[in-house]
């Protein structure tokens, strides 16, 4: 039986703020295994945050150990996690996060254009993603000229582009109306129904019961992790 692709053990983070110590993650373990669906909920400074800072290597557990892929990344440096991050790991944002001045194949390619990809190469992926996503008429457009919806399509094609572990996605209807935020988690539906490991950070109850498992926080620690 292949290991699960996330692997937390007991972690923990702590920040200091001043002489106070606050406890972000008290001791966090589970496990996700690929082509999970998972939401991730619970009340404003439960920890979610924290956790899919962890989650997409932004940042390291105080102490516990987090797998990705099998391999430690619990202590990496910035050089390697941002390795880690380039290679395994997609992000889809609340916000979009496309840059204004670049069109929606230019915006997918970006980061390939990290990883050395050559040109003609990364172009021509980034064009097939578009068209995955229902973007196909809008190749040479920049995001002002898209509406929500399709700046949020344009993010999960560039969260595709290299073929992640993992994709994390924080709020990521949370800017749509209620029309656009159902086509996108019809297409998460579809990414997770042909392979996709998928993990949600939301508040929407809606948005979470897409998802096939649902892990609720509470003050730092789990408190339910139930499938459906």
């Amino acid at each position: 039986m292949p290991a699960p692709i996330v692997q937390f053990e007991s972690v923990r983070k702590n920040y200091q703020m001043g002489l106070v110590t606050v406890e972000a993650l008290r001791g966090v373990t589970f496990n996700i295994e690929a082509g999970d669906y998972i939401s991730i909920m619970g009340p404003s400074g439960c920890g979610k945050s924290t956790l899919l800072n962890l989650l997409g290597c932004l940042d390291r557990p105080t102490t516990g150990r987090y797998r990705l892929g099998g391999e430690d990344v619990s202590q990496m440096n910035d050089d390697f996690l941002s390795a880690v991050r380039g290679a395994r790991l997609g992000f889809v944002f609340q916000s979009y996060n496309l840059i204004q001045q670049l069109t929606v194949v230019e915006n997918i390619e970006i980061p390939l254009y990290y990883q050395g990809r050559p040109e003609d190469e990364s172009r021509d992926l980034a064009r097939r993603l578009a068209a995955r996503v229902g973007l196909e008429d809008r190749f040479d457009h920049k995001p002002f000229e898209l509406s929500g919806g399709q700046q949020q399509r344009v993010a999960v094609a560039r969260a595709l582009v290299n073929d992640p572990l993992v994709i994390l996605a924080d709020e990521p209807t949370g800017n749509l109306d209620t029309a656009s935020g159902a086509e996108i988690m019809k297409l998460f539906d579809e990414l997770n129904a042909q392979g996709k490991t998928l993990i949600l950070v939301t508040h929407d109850t809606h948005v979470a019961h897409n998802a096939r498992r649902a892990i609720r926080l509470r003050d730092g620690q789990i408190e339910s992790d139930a499938r459906r």
